[in-house]
């Protein structure tokens, strides 16, 4: 039975609360300690938030852009579909939503780290990285690279925050992804769980001391290793020194004379290709 659209034109309704203030700092719905809302914008994300695992609320659009795509994503059941204007939507959203379509959802349990390594052959781990923009890319490469799931030590932002689930694409809801315990300075003892189970635990740095990443992507043998888990820190700090010593091998990526190091996505990005070229 298809889906009966409501039309909304009070910016003020209670209905459109899971869109409101998006903008805000403090009162935004996809605060982890608030209504902690996933919150996906644009037909591409919309569409994979509804592939996904998470529990979709509702779908807010302007009424063409809700023809579009209902036309290609036919739901049916009881979601509801609710037609705004671009000023409704841009009143209860705090600023104008050109997109002109979000979908809503609940968070769900976080996985644990032994679920993803499990059958992992490839992971990439966070320390540091509060910038959503870089983590939504992070993800984005780790789809489209075959990485099989992103870990997050200490001092991360939240990746299901609504920037970085469209900068992902969407992504962060298809690639696994979990927490590690401990604080800033006792997470890096959770990376046992990892070298427990045959990863060789690579450290992204610039360091001239540390060796080529091709060279750290192999063994004596100059065989791939079977498993591997590669390590980035935050802009300009980059890794703690913990963390590094808790990695088998630091890696750098060979840089043109006069450079400084690449962004924290894009240093990802190379190191996940270089996974991905060394392996097959």
């Amino acid at each position: 039975m298809p889906l009966r659209r409501i039309t909304i034109s009070d910016p003020a309704d209670p209905r459109l609360d899971d869109i409101r203030n998006l903008n805000s700092s403090d009162r935004r719905p996809d605060l982890p300690g608030g209504k902690g809302l996933v919150i996906a914008e644009g037909p591409l994300v919309v569409g994979r938030l509804l592939e996904s695992a998470y529990p979709v609320r509702q779908l807010v659009g302007f009424p063409h852009r809700l023809d579009s795509f209902l036309a290609e994503h036919p739901l049916s059941g009881d979601l509801p579909i609710y037609e705004v204007s671009r000023e409704v939507l841009a009143e209860a959203a705090g600023f104008d939503m050109h997109r002109g379509l979000l979908a809503t959802a609940d968070r769900i349990p976080l996985p644990s780290v032994s679920t993803i390594i499990d059958h992992a052959r490839t992971v990439v781990v966070l320390e540091g990285v509060g910038d959503h923009e870089n983590i939504g890319s992070i993800f984005r490469n780790s789809a489209g690279l075959g990485i099989d799931g992103v870990l997050f030590g200490a001092g991360c932002a939240d990746p299901l925050y609504r920037r970085s689930v469209r900068v992902s694409m969407g992504h962060v809801l298809r690639v696994p992804w979990a927490r590690l315990e401990g604080k800033s300075t006792t997470w890096q003892r959770s990376l046992d769980v990892l070298r427990d189970r045959g990863f060789r635990l690579i450290s992204l740095t610039p360091d001239e001391a540390a060796v080529p990443l091709s060279q750290a992507m192999v063994d004596d043998n100059h065989q791939p290793w079977s498993k591997v888990a590669l390590l980035v820190g935050a802009e300009g700090p980059g890794l703690s020194e913990h963390a590094m010593r808790a990695t088998d091998i630091r890696a750098r990526i060979p840089m043109a004379p006069n450079t400084d190091s690449l962004n924290v996505a894009t240093a990802a990005a190379v190191a996940c290709w270089e996974r991905v070229r060394t392996r097959f």
